[in-house]
């Protein structure tokens, strides 16, 4: 079985998110938008594929992204379950404060 292609590299910008360059372009995945990486090892987050050349897949996070997420995000609005559970929690907060 042929492995799939891994992206070509991977720079990490510890406190706001991440950079991904694949096929020569690069993107920029903050840990505001794609929190489910904020808190994963350096090893989980640069074990990176690139299966059918359209989508990125890291195996250690079961985590998949279509490149096409990263280049269209107003395509795409929702947001990560994580974020949904943080600003609900926060905004509960200031109602008990008030």
């Amino acid at each position: 079985m042929a492995r799939p292609n891994l992206a070509e590299q991977f720079v990490i910008l510890l406190r706001v998110g991440i950079w991904v360059l694949i096929k020569e372009k690069e993107y920029f995945l903050s840990f505001e938008d794609f929190p489910y990486f904020k808190d994963q090892t350096l090893n989980s987050i640069q074990n990176v594929q690139l299966p059918q050349g359209y989508h990125l897949y890291w195996p250690d996070l079961d985590i998949d992204l279509e490149i096409d997420n990263l280049e269209n995000p107003e395509k795409y609005p929702l947001k990560s379950a994580i974020q949904k559970k943080r600003s609900n929690h926060s905004h509960s907060r200031a109602a008990a404060r008030s």
